[in-house]
């Protein structure tokens, strides 16, 4: 069967399509995203963003509010899909969401290799498919092996564009929505899904249902939640989190140390994409998503490292558009140096360090010990997930001490205190922790710019209504007098 296909190019090849294609490829990708994801089962939790997200998806299923009893600054869809996963499978292990992580891995590639073989034929989608898997392990493995935003975000964005590709503007504009549903920065496939509608002549109308399509889940999640809160803690109430002041060095050292992570995860990659600017002519849509990716992962000004998940698309189809003119031996080599580069990854993987996390589990245990399960605990401090060892209920919906303080992404103290944290914050967290005070404060600040002497609400609070009750690592203990203020 012959397809005509309009390239972006407005070329019209002819495709081709072999028998038995699918059946024969989708096997080999599933393994491929299987064998990539490996390590991310070999430990309980790989970054506080997990952590955060186990905590939220608790509190939402005893009948927390989000974006009120709720809070954090991203979109609903992975909180969602957490608390969802803990209903069917329980919470106590985040293996149902490894699980959903390495089926949206695979959906990515296999939207990618879609994309590729529409265009430039069979052998080029396998290449797409394939490729992206092996280089979707390339970074920092807290970053490539977590269940968190940017992985459920992969799928809605190459979807978006699986379905520009098809003239099929609705179903784009769903898929943009979903992708900034899951991480704000999603949305940034808008740009070349609008390229792509427009070389594929689409029209008015075509516009008009894309525009549809991208408002109906954004405004359904807005209603579901609270308008304004949504409106708040997704768009509006980032400003001082988003400002560069005191985080020039730190900030620039951690983008080009990911950068140059990437880049080795790439190192097969890169030679056929910098030869596809010469002779390959792969289509402005994707220089204009991999443009637009490279945007997004600059917004907010933190690099970390798993906001590069996002070049890894464009960058996978890029490759594929310059391979499919090379000869076999180029090919061979480019697949032989991304696997290898692929197993580097994976090995440090399986034996990364976890310094961190064992300390989140040692305070866990050591809160758990000294509080009631129906006890409120107070970890004051960037590890969330110590909340989920424990078992214990937050004192606040502010569940570290970065909302409060503007703490994160590398700051270095100039802007950190509570002046700066999220508008209102200090005053709701007062209230909070008067109503329902915590039987026992956990400060694992270990001499950061969020210190509670640098915080005078917090020092008076820990001053007046609670005594010192020991040290685990470096983090001091706090349990509260008898006879305070909220009994």
């Amino acid at each position: 069967m012959h397809a005509r296909l309009l390239t972006p190019s407005r070329s019209v090849p002819i495709v081709r399509e072999g028998a038995g294609y699918w059946p024969r490829l989708l096997p080999l990708l599933a393994v491929l995203a299987c064998v990539t994801r490996v390590p991310s089962f070999t430990r309980p939790l790989w970054n506080p963003d997990e952590g955060y997200l186990a905590v939220q998806a608790g509190l939402l299923a005893h009948g927390g509010a989000l974006y009120e009893t709720v809070v954090d600054r991203k979109p609903p869809l992975v909180p969602w899909l957490y608390q969802a996963a803990f209903a069917v499978a329980g919470h106590a292990s985040l293996t149902p969401l490894r699980i959903l992580a390495v089926l949206a891995q695979l959906a990515t590639a296999v939207a990618l290799a879609s994309l590729a073989r529409r265009r430039w034929g069979d052998t080029a989608g396998r290449t797409a498919g394939v490729l992206y898997l092996l280089i979707s392990v390339g970074l920092n493995p807290e970053d490539a092996q977590a269940a968190t935003f940017e992985v459920f975000m992969l799928p809605c964005t190459a979807a978006a564009m699986w379905c520009a590709d098809r003239r099929r503007p609705g179903a784009a504009g769903l898929a943009v929505g979903c992708a900034f549903l899951a991480k704000q920065t999603g949305g940034a496939v808008l740009l070349p899904v609008l390229c792509l509608l427009w070389l594929r002549d689409a029209g008015r109308g075509g516009l008009l249902r894309l525009a549809a399509g991208v408002m109906a889940p954004v405004l359904g999640a807005a209603l579901v939640t609270d308008p304004a809160g949504f409106l708040f803690w997704t768009v509006t109430g980032s400003g001082t989190y988003a400002s560069l002041d005191g985080s020039v060095l730190p900030v620039l050292v951690r983008a080009l140390a990911n950068t140059g992570i990437l880049a080795v995860a790439c190192a097969g990659l890169l030679p056929p994409v910098l030869r596809s600017l010469r002779v390959a002519r792969p289509g402005a849509d994707l220089w204009l998503w991999l443009a637009a990716s490279a945007g997004a992962v600059t917004v907010g000004l933190r690099f970390h490292g798993h906001y590069f998940l996002q070049l890894l698309p464009p960058l996978a189809l890029l490759a594929t558009a310059a391979l499919r003119t090379a000869s076999r031996e180029y090919r061979a080599r480019t697949l032989l140096v991304t696997a290898s580069c692929c197993a580097l990854f994976l090995t440090w993987g399986l034996f990364a360090p976890r310094a961190e996390l064992d300390h989140a589990r040692r305070l866990a245990d050591t809160a758990a010990q000294r509080t009631r399960p129906e006890d409120r605990v107070l970890f004051w401090g960037m590890h969330p997930e110590a909340y989920w060892f424990a078992g214990r209920t937050p004192a606040s919906r502010y569940l570290t001490a970065g909302l409060l303080t503007n703490y994160g992404g590398g700051r270095d103290g100039t802007k950190v205190g509570e002046r700066y944290g999220v508008e209102g914050a200090w005053h709701t967290f007062r209230e909070e922790l008067t109503t329902r005070p915590p039987t026992l404060v956990v400060d694992d600040s270990r001499g950061k710019p969020y210190a509670p002497e640098h915080l005078p609400t917090l020092r008076r609070l820990l001053g007046t209504e609670y005594e010192q009750a020991g040290e685990v690592e470096g983090a001091t203990l706090y349990r509260r007098v008898p006879g305070g203020s909220g009994e």
